[in-house]
């Protein structure tokens, strides 16, 4: 029971997304937009709460992902701080 709640309550999350008025911002996000956002956050919960295998693996590969990206950013920090300042 508490699963069914907690899916409903995603899924009203993401449609007061979709139906949220105006914001001051430059980047304009269309509504076809935020519903692609919505059917991929939405697809990886329900992979989650399904146990799908691909989904284990996405997550494994991010994690790997972060790891050598924080490595490398740590090693070449001080080489290129220089550059980013410019």
């Amino acid at each position: 029971m508490d699963d069914i709640q907690e899916q409903l309550e995603s899924v009203d999350y993401f449609l007061d997304i979709l139906d949220e008025g105006k914001k001051t911002s430059y980047n304009k996000i269309t509504k076809d937009t935020k519903v692609k956002r919505a059917i991929g956050q939405l697809s990886s919960i329900e992979a989650r709460n399904k146990k799908d295998p691909l989904y284990d693996k996405m997550v494994k590969y991010k994690e790997l992902y972060l790891k050598y990206r924080d490595m490398i950013h740590k090693k070449y920090a001080s080489r290129v701080r220089s550059k980013a300042r410019r």
